[in-house]
């Protein structure tokens, strides 16, 4: 069972990381949704994954996870801006220039919510602009660097937040924040 709860938060934690804090909002109302929270990742409570997470770590003394939770919350945002504007969830949401009118052009909230996140890398938006208008190959590699540039710059505040969480966990606790997937 509590392979299952484990497994299931790390779901939740990917979720999180993955996701803009916007789009956990649940505007006009603080308390936690009533709705299903499975497969729709616009339900999930931060503040339900953040009390998951102080349980699967072992935190029992509040003030303990009160000096704990920013340092995990810090990788969670930074990792979250690393993924930022990379992989296919990318190609999902970017808009067809075939000029395809049965091409997807999103257009849901869930969509727009997700295409709102994934533009947050400039350096990605600018490649592929570049991309986009057929420049040359030069100005192709000038905007790969700054984008390779700024991706080794993210992973390197990812690696001294994990390093900043890691020296405050117990052996127990790096474990089980490793099963979670919160440091590598």
């Amino acid at each position: 069972m509590k392979q299952m709860q484990r497994l299931a938060l790390c779901g939740m934690t990917a979720a999180l990381v993955m996701t803009s804090g916007a789009l956990f909002a649940q505007e006009g109302n603080s308390e936690p949704s009533k709705q299903p929270q499975h497969h729709n990742h616009a339900n999930f409570d931060p503040a339900q994954i953040q009390q998951a997470i102080k349980e699967h770590l072992g935190f029992t003394n509040d003030d303990e996870w009160v000096a704990v939770q920013p340092l995990v919350q810090k990788v969670m945002d930074v990792r979250r801006e690393t993924m930022s504007g990379s992989g296919f969830g990318r190609m999902a949401f970017r808009p067809s220039s075939s000029g395809d009118a049965n091409a997807p052009q999103g257009g849901g909230e869930k969509e727009s919510r997700a295409a709102a996140f994934l533009k947050a890398n400039p350096e990605v938006d600018a490649l592929q602009k570049l991309i986009d208008n057929k420049a040359s190959a030069s100005e192709i590699n000038a905007a790969l660097a700054r984008c390779r540039a700024a991706r080794k710059e993210k992973e390197a505040r990812l690696a001294a937040a994990q390093d900043e969480l890691r020296k405050v966990l117990s052996v127990r606790q790096e474990a089980e924040a490793v099963v979670l997937g919160i440091l590598p």
